[in-house]
């Protein structure tokens, strides 16, 4: 229902929003502008301001103060009307007071788009669209950030949908402030807010006469000038005119020959807020908020773009080519997907068992109707979580569904959670699917297994559990379409382990620079940090390799750590690469692997290859807050990574400490060893709040969490403990 709500009127008036908010942001700027132009009226009375400017100018009809502290007065020159911008500490003309063309242009368009009534109802119609794209999308935002306490964090994901939800981040306050006070202005337009007090009766005791020089009245004497709104003189040559005043306090009638107060009316509660309205949406007054809601605006565009794709890619979703029609089918794969992309891996599963001979049918989760499938053997649910735990677009009311079936199907389940670790609710609807199954006592097919951030090896392990509970072989062999590349051209490189027959090579590549175009079109490296990973699209293949980045876009280059691998593709064109030629490479964030804000101690933990991340942490480490290293390679004199390196960052204190194991050396030991070694000072470390990141082989990864839960345990604290508090992370391979 938040979705719809959110989604429609986004679709809807995109177009009418965008061409709104541009004229409102370039309306914004002039309030800045005439108030910086503005000459101080501070410390001046009204009464010198009225006689300074009817000394120069006998023919004054009227001056008005606008909130932005701009000064006019309203004159005669000969028969014809006149109006100039006055200087109040002279009274003189210093500018003509006419609006700009363009700024009365841009007016009429953005209240009425020249349509006048039929404009402005048009207009309300788009602030109310507004309005309701920013509440719902405060709620979308706060599911996306696994809750209304993480709204502020670090926007997660990628892609559009990343974009999306950062711009709006900066943007919805002020976009819903704009929304409500135009509605609020409409209405006033149209009276259908009360007006307030307004002008006194006009007086009857005038007293006749006439020629009180302004600067004689008491009450302009005793009234600012940054409280006036306008001063009317009589007119010439009439006794029964008056003076009249208007103040942000009220309105009232001043008698031209006695300076007194005739008739006087308080500005009621209506017409103030009212006015503070105006002020808040117009920035006529507050010239800093005006520009800040003109700035919030510009996401407008912004995010009418990444919402139209994000939509378009959803439309995109279900397009599976293998599917057979539900009553034929005896395998029911199911989606869940918010923006599309588990639709993919439907797919790439549908084909491998078709090939294998079965009939699959795929459809949404919110298609769940078993009691029409009546040769399913078995129901295969691939279920994304979308935010803090909540069901995806496409899986509608599933719960719902199963909870209301007299009993369980027949046919056993699997399910599949995708997600991103990076979220608080990792894969919670999964979860919340196993949960609801148990409770229908529905008979499941094997575990519930997790893909994180859309990876092919994780949903290539769970079909190889799938193969062997159905009996089959087959490999889900996922290719998803590879991000658009870069060439990086190699700059360096430094070779090791050629001595004990593991060639390994750390990698120096260019920064990839790129035009204004390529840097919006992301066709060029955005910004990284040691952790994230490097895509690399070795010749001859489809199907990248990743590294994790020893460097981040701050160092200036890119740095990866690559050892040969007999057979190997990509490694075997890495390890072989000669300055100046280059590769096809992306980016991909890892934001979970990298070490957390603060100065708690980090404990690096890794072994060959594995080094190249740790370093990169290392090298950033400008701070030097206590860093402290094991690292397990295989002969010191040989395959010592980064051993100039480490050495330097210790002396320079960004390492604290660091540990090193060599299994071909004379004492041969592992980094799990060395852990052991040294258990009272990590079980110190870690009491202490320390981080722990591992990068590795899933060997080495194994034995170092075996030796650490043996170390932590007489502290009470588990390895998932550790995971849960976002202090243990792996980089594993």
């Amino acid at each position: 229902m938040i979705r719809s709500l959110h989604r429609w009127p986004g679709l809807i008036a995109a177009l009418l929003l965008c061409v709104i908010a541009l004229s409102g942001t370039a309306l914004s700027m002039f309030p800045a502008l005439e108030a910086a132009q503005s000459p101080t009226s501070a410390g001046i009375s009204v009464a010198d301001l009225a006689s300074r400017v009817q000394a120069m100018e006998p023919t004054v009809e009227q001056i008005r103060r606008a909130p932005t502290g701009r000064i006019a007065a309203y004159y005669y020159e000969g028969d014809q009307p006149a109006a100039a911008v006055i200087d109040p500490a002279t009274g003189g003309a210093i500018g003509n007071a006419d609006t700009p063309a363009l700024q009365r242009w841009l007016t009429s368009f953005h209240r009425s788009l020249f349509l006048d009534d039929a404009g402005r109802i048009m207009t309300a119609t788009a602030a109310g669209a507004m309005l309701a794209l920013c509440l719902s999308g405060l709620v979308l935002l706060a599911r996306r950030a696994g809750g209304w306490r993480y709204l502020f964090s670090p926007a997660r994901g990628s892609g559009h949908g990343k974009l999306h939800a950062s711009i709006a981040r900066l943007s919805v306050f002020g976009l819903g402030l704009s929304s409500i006070t135009a509605l609020w202005m409409t209405a006033a337009t149209f009276g259908l807010i009360p007006e307030g007090a307004g002008a006194p009766p006009f007086p009857s005791d005038v007293s006749g006469q006439t020629g009180v020089n302004p600067a004689a009245i008491a009450v302009l004497e005793q009234t600012p000038v940054d409280r006036l709104r306008s001063l009317t003189f009589p007119l010439v040559g009439d006794k029964t005119d008056v003076f009249t005043l208007k103040t942000s306090d009220g309105e009232g009638y001043i008698d031209q020959g006695t300076g007194q107060m005739l008739a006087w009316a308080d500005a009621g509660a209506w017409e103030r807020v009212t006015d503070f309205i105006a002020m808040l949406h117009t920035g006529q007054g507050a010239a800093l908020l005006g520009l800040l809601l003109g700035v919030s605006a510009l996401g407008v565009p912004f995010l009418s773009w990444t919402g139209l794709c994000l939509w378009l890619t959803g439309r995109k979703r279900g397009r599976v080519g293998h599917s057979v029609p539900v009553g034929e089918a005896d395998t029911i794969v199911l989606v869940g997907s918010e923006g599309g992309s588990t639709w993919s891996f439907a797919d790439t599963l549908c084909g491998a068992l078709n090939e294998r001979g079965l009939r699959v049918h795929v459809g949404p989760m919110s298609a769940f109707t078993p009691e029409r499938w009546p040769q399913a053997q078995r129901i295969l649910l691939l279920a994304a979580t979308y935010g803090d735990g909540e069901a995806p677009a496409s899986a509608g009311n599933f719960l719902e569904k199963l909870a209301a079936l007299p009993e369980a199907p027949k046919a056993p389940f699997a399910v599949l959670g995708f997600g991103d670790r990076s979220f608080p609710s990792f894969c919670g609807y999964a979860e919340q699917i196993i949960q609801a199954a148990e409770a229908k006592g529905w008979r499941e097919l094997l575990p519930m297994e997790t893909v994180d951030r859309q990876s092919p090896q994780d949903f290539a392990r769970w079909g190889r559990d799938l193969a062997a509970v159905l009996g089959l072989e087959f490999e889900l062999n996922h290719q998803p379409t590879p991000p658009k590349s870069r060439a990086l051209t190699l700059v360096s490189r430094r070779d090791y382990g050629t001595d004990v027959q593991a060639p390994t090579a750390i990698l120096r590549f260019a920064l990839p620079t790129g035009s204004l175009w390529q840097r919006l079109t992301r066709r060029t490296f955005p910004g990284f940090e040691a952790g994230d990973i490097l895509g690399i699209l070795p010749e001859g293949s489809d199907l990248p390799r990743f590294y994790s980045l020893a460097s981040g876009k701050r160092d200036g280059f890119v740095e990866i750590c690559v050892r040969r691998h007999p057979g190997g593709l990509s490694s075997g064109q890495l390890t072989t690469l000669e300055p100046g030629q280059s590769v096809q490479a992306f980016l991909r964030r890892n934001p979970t692997f990298r070490p957390t804000r603060g100065k708690a101690p980090v404990l690096l933990i890794g072994a060959g290859t594995g080094i190249g991340p740790l370093a990169g942490f290392a090298r950033a480490n400008r701070t030097k807050r206590p860093m402290h290293l094991y690292f397990g390679t295989r002969h010191p004199q040989s395959d010592a990574l980064y051993a100039e390196e480490l050495a330097d960052w210790q002396q320079n204190g960004r390492l604290a400490s660091v540990t090193t194991a060599f299994s071909r050396g004379e004492r041969p030991t592992y980094v799990q060893d060395a852990l052991r070694s040294d258990a009272a000072h990590i079980a110190r470390l870690v009491s202490a709040g320390a981080q722990i990141l591992v990068c590795g082989g899933r060997g080495m990864a194994a034995g170092v969490s075996a030796a650490l839960a043996d170390i932590l345990a007489p502290q009470g604290l588990t390895l998932a403990t550790l995971k849960a508090e976002g202090r243990y992370a792996e980089d594993v391979y």
